[in-house]
């Protein structure tokens, strides 16, 4: 292990893939945001962007974690083959050496629907639950299993632009989950009736494909596809309809995502009812939380997410023996 021979490890996704649990995960995430987290340890995301060249830095020191870090992901949108790499480096509090290096892929889109879910489990009432899914790709996938480990899924309805894939969708939860699965033909006809919304699917025309009268009284909606000012997802109707507003980081869902800004610019107050995760979890907003009829959580994703669950699919990896020892050692600075 590093904190004995300081040899740090890689571990792939494939390890992660079989080492990560739904409920360690959103156990871990919803004790990691209960603590008091100073705002220094975990600063905003960085980007820098040299024409079509763009690096993305996520850091993050989680209160209480043996791990701290940092997620990279970059890419060349010019001339080079499409495609994004992602890396988490993981430094250990206890010896002071480089630990590991995870790959990121993965673990993004384990991080973001276990976060969600850590929130839902808060929000949504207990009990069975119907499930609209906007989306058909990794991200509604991962979150339709994540919500599955918190809630009884009585149904879950799919809508996806392509029948193929929405169908393909319908029939993975039923196999997988052996929850009843359907892909219909319409966001508005997956969403009616629904308990529980999950947004994961901006349109093309970075259009809204969520509407706030669609929504049943007392449904819970997550969104999670619009993190930056030119994406759009739900209309600012649901903004407005929202009696409680959950987000995983304050600041940049209020100012920095298409949906928010939409919704400002249209003259719906917000602030008044919008709360970050670490309120949710630690209870300074359980007044709110009881009267709330409409609750939402919004998200764009966070370094101290990352660096939670990269922790804990480090320690279950090394446990398990699939973490790889690099043949490499960095030169300490003394």
């Amino acid at each position: 292990m590093p904190a004995n021979n300081q040899v740090p490890v890689f571990v792939s996704s494939d390890a992660a893939r079989t080492v990560f649990r739904w409920k360690d995960a959103i156990a871990a995430l919803q004790q990691a945001y209960g603590l008091p987290i100073p705002a220094k340890a975990t600063p905003p995301r960085t980007v820098a962007i040299l024409e079509k060249t763009w690096l993305r830095t996520l850091p993050a020191i989680p209160p209480g974690g043996r791990y701290f870090g940092a997620k990279l992901m970059g890419s060349n949108m010019g001339d080079a083959p499409p495609g994004i790499e992602y890396v988490i480096v993981l430094f250990d509090r206890t010896t002071n050496h480089i630990a590991a290096f995870v790959d990121g892929n993965l673990v993004t889109g384990f991080r973001t629907a276990a976060t969600s879910a850590a929130a839902l489990d808060r929000l949504a009432p207990q009990g069975p639950a119907r499930l609209a899914v906007l989306g058909s790709g990794l991200e509604a996938s991962m979150h339709t299993r994540a919500f599955a480990s918190v809630r009884q899924l009585s149904q879950v309805t799919v809508f996806s632009p392509t029948p193929e894939r929405r169908e393909a969708f319908a029939a993975a939860v039923t196999q997988d989950l052996g929850i009843p699965a359907t892909g219909v033909a319409s966001a508005r006809e997956a969403v009616e009736g629904a308990d529980i919304v999950l947004t994961a699917a901006r349109s093309r025309g970075e259009e809204p494909i969520l509407f706030g009268d669609w929504l049943k009284p007392g449904a819970t909606v997550v969104s999670i596809g619009s993190t930056i000012p030119e994406q759009r997802e739900i209309d600012v109707s649901v903004v407005e309809r929202s009696d409680l507003i959950i987000c995983d980081t304050l600041e940049e869902v209020l100012t920095e995502t298409g949906d928010m800004i939409a919704a400002r610019a249209a003259g719906i107050e917000f602030h008044h009812k919008a709360f970050s995760l670490a309120d949710l979890m630690s209870g300074a907003c359980n007044e709110q939380m009881a009267s709330a009829k409409a609750p939402m959580f919004k998200s764009v994703g966070g370094g101290l997410q990352d660096i939670v669950v990269a922790e804990l699919i480090l320690t279950k990896a090394l446990e398990a023996g699939l973490a790889i020892p690099l043949p490499m050692n960095f030169e300490t600075k003394r």
